[in-house]
């Protein structure tokens, strides 16, 4: 039997050390820090939370 509750966003996989935070208001992108989540950063410029890039796109 193959469980696959609780995994989330991206199926609980993760995008890697690299690639970018993105603001999904003003379109400021800062370089993603391993170990980071992008939501827990706020926009230089805007003060928003910002996003992971690749689900910015995805959108």
């Amino acid at each position: 039997m193959k469980r696959e509750g609780g995994k989330g966003r991206n199926r609980g996989g993760a995008f890697g050390p690299g690639g970018y935070c993105i603001c999904a208001k003003c379109g400021e992108k800062v370089s993603h820090q391993q170990g980071t989540k992008c939501t827990s950063i706020k926009c230089p410029k805007c003060s928003k939370t910002m996003i992971r890039e690749e689900l910015f796109n995805s959108k």
